[in-house]
C-alpha cells in the first residue's frame, strides 16, 4: 500500500519513487534558472541611441589626454556600463522644494542619476549652486525652470493653471534678460497671490500670518502655495499638506487665488525664442488637456510628461503620438518626504525617449550656445561675459589651465557643453577668430557669480 504522501510522486529514474518535496525543490531551481537567464539583448535601434545619449553625457569626461592609439587621439567616455538616468523634474528652496541645490545634488547622486534638470517655479537662480555641486558628483546638470502660466478660452469657466517645464543648454537662454524680466513679473504675482490666499484663509477663521510664511519660506524665494500650506500645519490649522490641499488651496478651493500668471502660449513661445526645449508639465492635472495640447501645439510646444514613477500614462502617450509630441518626464521632486511624493530618479524613461529628446534639443541649445557667443564677440563687455559663465562661472573660469583671451574661453566652454563634431564648425572658428584678440577679465565673471 502507497502512502497518500507519495500518490503524485515523480520517478527518479531507477523505479524509485522520490518524494514531494524533492520534487517542489526541483521544479523551483529550473523555474529560477529560467527567470535567470540571458538579459534581454537591446535592438539595433536602442543599442544606437544608448551610444548616442552616452555620447552627450559624458562628453566632458574623457579619460586620460595621452591614450593614443597610432597617433590619433582616442575619445573614450567613461563608465559606459552605467544605465544613465535623466531626472528631469526637481525642485529646490529657491521656490517650494525643501533641500538647497547642492543637496539636491546630492541626493540624485545617490540615486544613481547621471542628468538633473533643476526647474524651480519661475526662477533659474538655484541653477549655479546646482552645476557648482554637480561638478563634485559627476552630474550634467540641464538649467531649467518650470514657469506658471494660465490657458485662457473663450469660455472664462474653463480657465484653468498650466505649468510649463523649459529645458535651455549649459549656456543657459539666449536673450537672459528678457526670459528673467518675464519670469520676475510671475514671482511679483507670488507674492500678491500668497497674501491673498492668507487673507482668505483668515476670512474662513483661519488667522494665519504673513510672516509666518516668509519666514519659511525664505529670504528672496517667491511664495507659492506649499509654503502656505507648510504654515498651516505648523499653525495646527491643518494635520498635514494634503489636507491644507484638500480643503482649502487646491485649483479653484476656497483659498486659492491666481496671481500675474500670462498666457500659457505666450510662454511657449518665449521658450522657443530664448533657446528653450517647452514641456508640457504633468498634463493628468489639467481639466482639458486636450484643448490645451492642441493650442500649445501651434505655439511651438515640443513635448509633453507623460512617465511617472508608476509607469507610462497610455492615454497622455497617445496623445503625445496624436500631436507629434516628445514624451518625457520626472519625479516633480520636492524633498517633503513620505510614502506619496516620488524619489529622485525614480522615472524609467526608455533610452529611446532620451534619444528623440536630446535629437530635439541639441540642435535648439546649439543655435542658442552661437548666439551667446555671437554676442559676446560683437560686445565683449564684462555683462556679456557674465551671460556666459551664469551657471557653471567656476568650473569655466577657475579651469586646469590659464585663459587670456575670449578663444580660450570659447575652446573650454565648447568642450564642455557640444560634442566634437558640435563644435568644430565653420561657424565657431569664424567666432574664434574674432575672439583671439579679446582679453578676457576672469574676474568680472566671477563677480556676477
Amino acid at each position: 500500500m502507497v502512502d497518500d504522501g507519495f500518490v503524485n510522486a515523480s520517478s527518479n529514474g531507477n523505479g524509485n519513487q522520490e518524494s514531494p518535496r524533492k520534487t517542489k525543490d526541483i521544479n523551483k531551481k529550473k523555474k529560477k534558472k529560467k527567470r535567470g537567464g540571458s538579459k534581454k539583448k537591446m535592438t539595433v535601434e536602442q543599442t544606437l541611441a544608448s551610444k548616442s545619449v552616452s555620447e552627450w553625457v559624458y562628453l566632458d569626461r574623457k579619460l586620460v589626454a595621452d591614450d593614443f592609439d597610432f597617433g590619433v587621439h582616442k575619445t573614450v567616455m567613461m563608465r559606459r556600463e552605467d544605465k544613465v538616468v535623466f531626472e528631469l523634474h526637481t525642485h529646490s528652496k529657491f521656490s517650494d522644494g525643501f533641500l538647497s541645490p547642492s543637496k539636491l545634488v546630492e541626493r540624485a547622486h545617490g540615486n544613481g542619476v547621471k542628468v538633473l534638470a533643476l526647474t524651480d517655479h519661475d526662477t533659474m537662480c538655484g541653477i549655479p549652486e546646482a552645476t557648482e555641486a554637480a561638478r563634485r558628483f559627476g552630474i550634467k546638470i540641464i538649467p531649467g525652470v518650470e514657469i506658471s502660466t494660465m490657458f485662457s478660452p473663450r469660455n472664462p469657466e474653463a480657465e484653468e493653471p498650466v505649468h510649463i517645464l523649459a529645458y535651455y543648454s549649459s549656456g543657459g537662454p539666449t536673450r537672459s534678460d528678457e526670459l528673467e524680466k518675464f519670469l520676475a513679473n510671475i514671482r511679483d504675482g507670488r507674492y500678491l497671490r500668497a497674501k491673498d490666499m492668507i487673507l482668505k484663509l483668515n476670512k474662513l477663521k483661519l488667522p494665519l500670518k504673513w510672516e509666518h510664511v516668509t519666514r519659511i519660506t525664505g529670504k528672496g524665494v517667491a511664495p507659492g502655495r506649499l509654503h502656505v500650506a507648510r504654515a498651516m500645519v505648523e499653525a495646527g490649522y491643518v494635520e498635514n499638506l494634503k489636507q491644507a490641499f484638500a480643503r482649502y488651496l487646491y485649483d479653484g478651493g476656497p483659498a486659492y487665488s491666481t496671481g500675474n500668471e500670462p498666457l500659457v502660449e505666450e510662454a511657449v513661445q518665449l521658450i522657443c525664442e530664448t533657446g528653450g526645449v517647452a514641456v508640457l508639465a504633468h498634463p493628468w492635472a489639467l481639466k482639458n488637456p486636450v484643448a490645451i495640447i492642441q493650442r500649445l501645439k501651434d505655439a511651438g510646444l515640443h513635448g509633453m510628461e507623460v512617465y511617472r514613477s508608476d509607469g507610462k500614462l497610455a492615454v497622455y502617450s497617445d496623445l503625445a503620438d496624436a500631436y507629434g509630441l516628445l514624451k518625457l518626464g520626472g519625479s516633480d521632486y520636492h524633498g517633503k518626504g513620505g510614502n506619496s511624493e516620488s524619489e529622485l530618479g525614480s522615472v524609467n524613461l526608455p533610452v529611446i525617449a532620451l534619444h528623440d529628446f536630446l535629437k530635439v534639443a541639441r540642435p535648439i541649445w546649439y543655435g542658442a550656445i552661437k548666439d551667446i557667443f555671437e554676442r559676446y564677440a560683437a560686445e565683449p563687455s564684462d555683462s556679456n561675459l557674465a551671460r556666459i559663465t551664469k551657471f557653471g562661472g567656476a568650473k569655466i573660469l577657475k579651469g586646469n589651465s590659464p585663459m587670456s583671451c575670449g578663444k580660450d574661453l570659447i575652446d573650454r566652454c565648447l568642450s564642455l557643453w557640444l560634442t566634437t563634431e558640435e563644435r568644430q564648425t565653420a561657424e565657431f572658428e569664424a567666432i574664434k577668430i574674432k575672439l583671439a584678440c579679446v582679453a578676457i577679465n576672469q574676474g568680472a565673471g566671477l563677480a556676477f557669480l
